[in-house]
């Protein structure tokens, strides 16, 4: 293990190192020290607003507008979180469709999991996993049967209701051929110790492909899934070689392309989803970046409706949900914004950047913002951001301190050595 391992390593590398002490600078308070690894405490009004029992994250949506440098703030809040919630040894799970996170994952010893033509990285879809389902509930193969509809709807178009039957019998006969169906014991290898089958004991995407093609109904289906079985996207159509053993995860689908993002998106969040369901009492956090993608126009309900069941339920999980988009009238295109709507009205904390005249519009007709911070969301300079917490708007400052932003802007050679700083002031 070199200097820079990982965070639950015993620190032989930095823990006996001589203390720094500035002789320009005074020495900074211990609540002011403590502050620097409260997600939320360098927020500045924020703690005069908040009492204690909201400072933990239960789900927080971050709007801004498609500009560069709010982009950046955006993307610098994020990664303010994500740094200090590793340090807090919070589990962290991060859908990433523009490639915005790969630096701070490697320097911080995270795991990168890249889906693409140019990966080895493969998920399959038709995975049914034992965390899928709490211990002592049942229908694991009618819950992901729920799931795959949605996969589905995103591939062939809406589907009407007899199509889903058609589409739901074919899934039925798949896992059939495979020994899998209602009762729950065909998912298990051996019943009686426990041992759950694995990715290779599941159908596969072609076995899918196949049964649609037996029947003249749902050949129209087949042939659109021609490229994720013979084609450019045949990568979906693997068996699952990844584990995920680390507490800080990025999903990297930015090669699948503009049209195609949403599909591995959508494979990405069940399988942190399911991750984050399998032990309540562990602190964890679940990134969705550009979430338009998967509750917007391009979307459909199951999916939208998967998407919005995590920011409803995740809190009983031990979990916190962040949402991210600088497309607002996206946000709320999928049936008169339903999803949208809903997804805002269960975050806890609701992050508005700089926002433009059109896209406030559209906000105020979402939420309950006044005129006054009509006006202030419009005028937001660099660093600052309304929070609306509960009852409480909150107009604030987002800071950061120097190595801080230097494990976050600066090169990964250079993040390396701030971050083994960073974690050095924490110790201390």
């Amino acid at each position: 293990m070199n200097k820079f391992g990982l965070i639950n390593d015993d620190y032989s590398d930095i823990i006996n190192l001589e203390h720094h002490v500035s002789s320009k600078h005074e020495k900074m308070s211990i609540s002011n020290r403590a502050f620097q690894f409260a997600p939320f405490a360098a927020l500045t009004g924020y703690s005069d607003a908040i009492d204690e029992t909201v400072r933990t994250t239960d789900e927080m949506l971050i709007i801004d507008d498609n500009l560069k440098c709010i982009i950046d703030q955006k993307l610098n809040y994020i990664k303010l979180n994500i740094l200090r919630y590793r340090l807090l040894g919070i589990s962290q799970y991060i859908i990433d469709p523009e490639r915005e996170y790969t630096n701070l994952a490697n320097a911080l010893k995270g795991t990168l999991l890249k889906i693409g033509p140019n990966s080895d990285t493969y998920i399959n879809i038709f995975d049914i996993r034992r965390e899928s389902i709490e211990n002592g509930e049942k229908g694991f193969l009618a819950s992901k049967i729920i799931k795959l509809i949605g996969f589905f709807n995103l591939i062939f178009g809406e589907l009407n209701e007899e199509e889903k039957g058609l589409i739901e019998e074919k899934i039925i006969i798949t896992y059939k051929k495979k020994g899998i169906n209602f009762n729950d014991k065909t998912l298990y290898k051996n019943i009686d110790k426990k041992i759950f089958k694995n990715s290779q004991d599941m159908p596969l995407l072609e076995d899918f492909y196949n049964e649609l093609g037996k029947d003249e109904r749902t050949k129209k289906f087949q042939i659109k899934l021609i490229p994720f079985v013979k084609g450019s996207l045949s990568f979906f159509n693997n068996y699952t070689n990844v584990k995920i053993n680390n507490k800080l995860i990025v999903a990297d689908v930015y090669e699948l392309g503009e049209e195609n993002l949403k599909y591995g998106m959508y494979l990405f969040t069940e399988l942190f989803w399911d991750k984050i369901k399998e032990n309540r009492k562990e602190k964890k956090a679940i990134y969705l970046d550009e979430i338009w993608r998967l509750i917007g126009v391009t979307s459909n309900k199951e999916v939208a409706g998967f998407v919005y069941k995590i920011f409803k339920t995740i809190r009983k999980y031990g979990g916190s949900a962040v949402a991210v988009t600088q497309d607002i009238s996206d946000l709320f295109s999928l049936e008169d914004g339903r999803f949208g709507t809903s997804i805002l009205n269960n975050s806890s904390i609701k992050s508005f950047f700089a926002l433009e005249e059109e896209n406030i519009k559209i906000l105020k007709k979402y939420s309950n913002i006044s005129e006054k911070e009509e006006i202030e969301i419009k005028t937001l300079k660099r660093g600052e951001a309304l929070l609306f917490v509960g009852d409480n708007h909150v107009l604030a400052e987002i800071k950061s301190f120097p190595y801080e932003d230097e494990i976050i802007n600066k090169g990964e050679e250079k993040i390396k050595n701030e971050w083994a700083f960073c974690r050095s002031k924490f110790r201390k």
